[in-house]
């Protein structure tokens, strides 16, 4: 649910912030007043592209933040939030910021990590949905209208095994399709493929070969400048009259003779002593490690051929040994499955048909489950539409069926009046069914597709009716209303209350209202006010108590009177 709408410098708004609640939450006002720009700073949280003359005069930017509390939510959003890099929500709260100034700059964030617009509509959807003339009017998309269809008459479970069963013959089409090959380009894959596994397991490559390779390579290509450089210093040390064990002796021998003359220069002579043992262990390592310098041109060749190997299969294949090793054994399976390709062909052939033989049952079963439950749905719809006001309106639901037939081809057969057009004939996971609501308000109206609808009016009841009927398997968190009351009145008014209320036991409720009706219904109502502050016009929102709500209500009945301040009063009980 939405719990926290904070909105700063859009429009008439200074600094404004809504705390809502559970339930049926209800905005009025005035005309004027500001109801207008709650929701299209709502919309702007949720990715709608900003329009910056709403920044506030004066000011250089704008910023709307959000808070919603996720415990509920259905939609896989942990999983989304790793997978695109951002903060994972803290004690199930999801934080949305959105700033953009007039010097172009737009700027969102989602629990404080930097995002893109795409990736905050995205979450966006999954979080609210908006009816009335705005956006985020998911029930207009054939896609979720399937899925409300499915969702009513319990068929998920049906739809993802036909889904899954569709991913599984694609995986074997494309093993097929890699198989399938003209005579030419089939020969020409094997040999490289010969070729590839030959040379890489010619190698015999280790995994960790490759730094002793360099290391020795090093070693042996510069043998002779080892033995060398060893050699000139065994005989600074030990091989000449000036040698540095020579001059070691002198100088020891001149400390024993301080020594006698002083005994307090004893620790230099023991220091001479440990220095001499110093210079002869270098003396006896540097013998040992000329000795295993070894000037052997043939191994020098032999390890620079192993390195110039290595380099270019990791040119060809990886940029690491393993790469190439993995390189290597999927080339060898692909080599086994085109050196046997017409048994993996009969295989993949045999396979295919009986899944096709399976998509086409389960296909069937779910198109006739959807034709089962179609009726029941526009039953389900037609009765709040009624109650709604829509007396002698119709809803029915137009479902085109796509028919398999040889090799998963395609015929088409409709039930309903049909106004789906050119259907898409590629096999897909929700099944071989195009739905598509449609609504005539009025008797001897043909039925239209509900995104032909023209008056907002009439969309937002058609969404209301839906939603009631939808509340419990609906999977977005907050609804908004605007505009349901348009053209309403009476007892019509008091029956979109009380859907609104039905509603509102599963799912958290927003609804801008001029209705007293459907605003005593609410479980938290705000009242929005135009006022003047320091010479500048302002937008407020209050959460009114029950007193206050009285004598909001009374306004809406028309004024002050002990009469409509009565009727206020029963409309609340």
């Amino acid at each position: 649910m939405l719990t926290t709408l904070r909105i700063k410098n859009l429009a008439l708004v200074s600094d404004l912030t809504l705390e809502l609640q559970p339930g049926c939450n209800v905005i009025t006002g005035e005309t004027g007043a500001g109801k207008s720009i709650i929701i299209g700073a709502l919309n702007l949280v949720l990715g709608e592209r900003a329009d910056r003359t709403l920044i506030r005069s004066g000011e250089e930017s704008c910023s709307v933040e959000a808070v919603f509390d996720t415990k509920k939510l259905r939609a896989p959003l942990k999983t989304f939030l790793e997978e695109n890099g951002l903060e994972p929500c803290e004690e199930n709260q999801l934080v949305l910021k959105r700033n953009f100034s007039a010097s172009g700059t737009n700027r969102q964030f989602i629990n404080g990590s930097a995002t893109t617009l795409a990736t905050l509509a995205t979450i966006g959807e999954w979080l609210v949905d908006m009816h009335g003339p705005h956006d985020h009017q998911s029930l207009l998309h054939a896609g979720k209208q399937l899925l409300i269809l499915d969702a009513f008459g319990g068929l998920e479970k049906s739809r993802e095994e036909f889904g899954e069963l569709v991913r599984r013959r694609s995986v074997l089409e494309n093993e097929k399709s890699a198989l399938i090959v003209d005579e030419k380009t089939y020969a020409q894959q094997l040999d490289l493929l010969r070729f590839q596994v030959q040379e890489i397991s010619t190698a015999r490559l280790q995994l960790d070969e490759e730094k002793s390779v360099e290391e020795e390579f090093i070693r042996s290509s510069n043998a002779a400048k080892l033995l060398q450089l060893s050699q000139t210093a065994i005989d600074a040390l030990s091989e000449n009259e000036n040698s540095l064990l020579t001059q070691s002796g002198a100088i020891g021998r001149v400390l024993v003779e301080l020594q006698r003359v002083d005994s307090g220069a004893e620790n230099l002579v023991a220091l001479h002593a440990q220095a001499g043992e110093t210079l002869r262990e270098l003396l006896t390592e540097l013998s040992r490690y000329a000795d295993k310098v070894d000037v052997d041109p043939a191994r020098l060749a032999e390890v620079e051929e192993r390195l110039n190997l290595i380099h270019s299969l990791k040119r060809k294949y990886g940029t690491t040994l393993a790469e190439v090793i993995a390189f290597g054994d999927e080339a060898k399976d692909k080599l086994q499955s085109l050196e046997s390709r017409d048994e993996e062909l009969a295989r993949l052939k045999a396979a295919l048909e009986k899944l096709d033989s399976e998509i086409l049952s389960a296909g069937k079963k779910l198109s006739a489950a959807r034709k089962k439950i179609i009726p029941q749905l526009a039953k389900a719809v037609g009765k709040q539409l009624e109650d709604l006001g829509f007396k002698q309106s119709k809803f029915d639901v137009a479902m085109a069926t796509l028919l398999p037939v040889q090799g998963l081809g395609f015929s088409v057969e409709t039930v309903g009046n049909s106004e789906l057009g050119t259907l898409n004939r590629k096999l897909i996971s929700s099944g071989f069914d195009e739905i598509e609501f449609q609504f005539a308000p009025n008797l001897g109206e043909p039925a239209k597709p509900l995104r032909a609808i023209a008056s907002s009016g009439e969309m937002a009841r058609v969404m209301l009716a839906l939603k009631t009927v939808l509340a419990a398997e609906d999977e977005i968190p907050v609804l908004v209303f605007d505009e349901v009351d348009a053209n309403v009145g009476g007892e019509t008014a008091n029956a979109v209350g009380e859907k609104m209320r039905q509603i509102a036991a599963k799912r958290q409720v927003f609804c801008i209202t001029h209705l007293p009706q459907v605003a005593s219904a609410a479980d938290a109502h705000y009242v929005v006010t135009k006022l003047v502050k320091n010479g500048r016009t302002i937008s407020e929102i209050t959460l009114l108590d029950k007193k206050s709500r009285v004598t909001e209500l009374a306004r809406m009945l028309g004024g002050q009177t002990d009469a409509a301040r009565k009727h206020a009063e029963a409309l609340l009980k």
